[in-house]
Order: C-alpha cells, then sequence, then structure tokens
C-alpha cells in the first residue's frame, strides 16, 4: 500500500485516478480548494483535504505532503487568466515540488502535456502561451531536482472511457482522461518510469506494457 497525495483533487483525471488508487488499496489524500466539492472527492475513496495551493507557502506545503510516499501534481488554473495560470500551473507547481524535497517525499509525477517545454512553439498571442509557459518553467524545475519524477505528457484530452491502451511520443493524437488516470497509476507502481519525461496518446499497446518499453 502506498500513501498518495493528490494535487488538483477535483480534476476529471484527478477523481478518476483516486479511484483507481483507492481500489488497488492505496491510501489517497486528495487536495481541491473548494469545499463544495468535498462529497465528490469522498465517493472516489480519497480523504477530501480542503486547501488553497495557490495561497499555501513552501512550508504549509510541505506540511500537506508530509507522511506521503508519493506527490501527483494534477491541478491547474484551467486557463482564461494568464496571471492565475502562471499562479496555479508555474508557481505553485514549483512550490509543492520544493515542498515534497523539504518533506522528503521521494515520488513525484507531473501531469503536463504533449509537446510542453521551452520550444512548445505556442504564439505569445495565442491563449494557450502562459499555460505552454507555466508548464514548461514548472516541468523543467522539476527535472532539476532531487526527485524520483515521472513527467506524463498526454495528448488532447476527451471524455471517452478507459481503453487501458496506448502509444508512445506520437503526436497529433487524443486520449482519454480516464486513461491518463490509469497511466498516472501505472507509472506510480512502475520504477522505469523514474526520471522519465513520457509523451503518450490512445493507442493499440497495454499501458504498463507501453510504459515498460
Amino acid at each position: 500500500m502506498a500513501r498518495v497525495v493528490v494535487i488538483g483533487g477535483h480534476g476529471k483525471v484527478a477523481l478518476e485516478l483516486a479511484r483507481i488508487l483507492t481500489e488497488r488499496g492505496d491510501e489517497v489524500d486528495s487536495v481541491f480548494r473548494n469545499p463544495d466539492h468535498s462529497n465528490d472527492v469522498a465517493a472516489t475513496g480519497a480523504r477530501p483535504v480542503v486547501a488553497d495551493i495557490e495561497r499555501l507557502d513552501t512550508d504549509a506545503l510541505a506540511d500537506l505532503v508530509a507522511g506521503h510516499d508519493a506527490v501527483v501534481f494534477a491541478a491547474g488554473a484551467g486557463g482564461g487568466n494568464p496571471e492565475r495560470t502562471y499562479a496555479v500551473d508555474r508557481d505553485a507547481a514549483i512550490r509543492v515540488i520544493d515542498a515534497a524535497g523539504q518533506a522528503e517525499v521521494p515520488r513525484f509525477v507531473m501531469v503536463s502535456y504533449f509537446g510542453a517545454g521551452p520550444d512548445h512553439g505556442v504564439p505569445p498571442d495565442v491563449p494557450f502561451f502562459a499555460y505552454a509557459e507555466a508548464k514548461a518553467a514548472a516541468d523543467a524545475y522539476l527535472r532539476a531536482s532531487e526527485l524520483a519524477f515521472t513527467i506524463l505528457g498526454p495528448g488532447r484530452l476527451t471524455l471517452d472511457g478507459r481503453t487501458g491502451k496506448i502509444v508512445l511520443a506520437q503526436g497529433n493524437g487524443e486520449v482519454s482522461r480516464a486513461d491518463v488516470a490509469l497511466v498516472v497509476a501505472a507509472a506510480l507502481a512502475d520504477d522505469s518510469t523514474v526520471r522519465r519525461t513520457i509523451e503518450f496518446n490512445n493507442g493499440d499497446i497495454p499501458i504498463a506494457e507501453a510504459l515498460a518499453g
């Protein structure tokens, strides 16, 4: 059994992930901002933790993640407001990375996106630019840390159900949020994914096989 803290616990991927992890016997604390979402989170089997990562400093975040075996960062500002995008997807993510190191939580899985990085190619006048810049910075910061990280880069997200099958590193594709959650869960259980950036879409290879390959 592993103790996992999921940051951004009311997102669609995070809710699905909490169900997967608790069903396999892991203990999950899901962190989210809006107390109205507590029942949704509790229904997954996770323990609801109401906290605003945008406002907590590194010490407070370290207290939040202490005692866990792994952190999954699945939070996001949701776009639309560049200032808040930078505050959550970059600044809060970096504080959570620092907090994990401070609290000696060894494992960290970042949910990023396919194509993230300093050469993302998104023009500055496109609304997605702030998110692309924020994720590039947070991912780079995680790679430079001492944590046993995995950065996951799913393609375009859909609301389709689980297939359990993906393909790595092929662009212009899409993947269901349910399968992203399965990939996160599989990565947490597979040490071969440590210190790797894994981009993927739905495909025809079982997830465990694709990650191991």
